[in-house]
């Protein structure tokens, strides 16, 4: 058994060595592009998360006993052969039958399969089985493929509209004078252009990823899972309207200075934040609804006993 699964490590080793290699710069120009551009950041914590997320999905399990995993998590040979061609057959098209497709289509497509390659060395080395064991943390990895130009263009533009019609709610609600045109905003002594900067793609797309690994973490039915991260969206443009909004109120009210402020600037971590708090609420809501429901069906049954 010991020299069964040295074996199975060490295959696994090579696998993720020989993904390094060949998908090199793919790998370097990802990096560089969660380095150098906002709506990229979160890849930088794929995959320290899904190590992590492994780590304590395999502690869960860890009380099984050892004869009944080693039976259950055979190595896949044929499944995972058949995801490392189909992963080499992607990143080969990425690199030279894709070339008139644009670079960010490219690097898109060619990311997609290195992560394919990594989950089709997980079913190689260590089974299918061991694939839905560690579903979540194992397609949490294809995170780390970059979005296309055209898809991140949809989501800043939708984010730029829907910010501004949620600080236009908030300016009503307090009573200010608004009008809007598409993504400007009118207020007394103020004109506000909702511009890409300030659609908040960073700190939105770093909301989703918590709110991801929270629901894994803590709650058990898929449904509640879905609606957690199903609700991270319209947080996401309820915190951009609210930092509209108080950099709006805050400029014309108390200091012209708050307009261009490190309120402005680098204030989106304080309502990135609020809103985090507000997942955690509504996390801690869904919760307390999985922990009754056994202590009703329990009271129930002892009801009928």
């Amino acid at each position: 058994m010991i020299t069964t699964r040295r074996t199975e490590n060490l295959a696994f080793t090579f696998l993720c060595g020989a993904s390094i290699f060949l998908w090199w710069g793919p790998l370097a120009a990802t990096v560089e592009l969660a380095l150098g551009n906002d709506a990229y950041t979160h890849i930088l914590l794929v995959l320290p998360l899904s190590a992590a997320l492994i780590y304590l999905d395999s502690r869960l399990g860890s009380d099984l006993d050892s004869t009944t995993v080693r039976r259950d998590e055979r190595p896949s040979y044929g499944a995972g052969a058949t995801l490392l061609l189909m992963a080499l057959l992607m990143g080969g098209y990425a690199r030279w039958g894709a070339l008139a497709a644009r670079a960010d289509l490219r690097l898109t497509l060619a990311m997609f399969g290195l992560v394919a390659w990594w989950i089709g060395g997980v079913v190689l080395c260590f089974g299918v089985r061991t694939f839905w064991r560690f579903l979540f943390p194992l397609c949490f990895l294809f995170l780390v493929v970059p979005m296309p130009d055209f898809l991140l263009q949809w989501i800043v533009e939708f984010l730029q509209q829907q910010s501004a019609v949620a600080a236009r709610i908030l300016f009503r609600a307090v009573g200010v004078p608004v009008t809007q045109d598409g993504i400007m905003l009118s207020i007394p002594g103020l004109d506000i252009e909702v511009a890409h900067e300030c659609s908040s793609i960073r700190s939105s797309l770093m909301l989703i990823v918590t709110t991801l690994v929270l629901a894994h973490l803590f709650l058990r039915s898929w449904w509640r899972k879905v609606l957690l991260v199903a609700a991270a969206i319209p947080l996401s443009v309820a915190k951009n309207g609210l930092r509209i909004f108080t950099i709006g109120e805050l400029g014309t009210r108390v200091d012209p200075g708050f307009l261009n402020g490190k309120l402005h600037h680098n204030g989106g971590v304080v309502f990135l934040a609020i809103s985090v708090v507000a997942v955690v609420m509504l996390l801690w809501i869904l919760r307390q609804t999985e922990l009754q429901r056994p202590a009703d069906a329990s009271r129930a049954v002892a009801r009928v006993h």
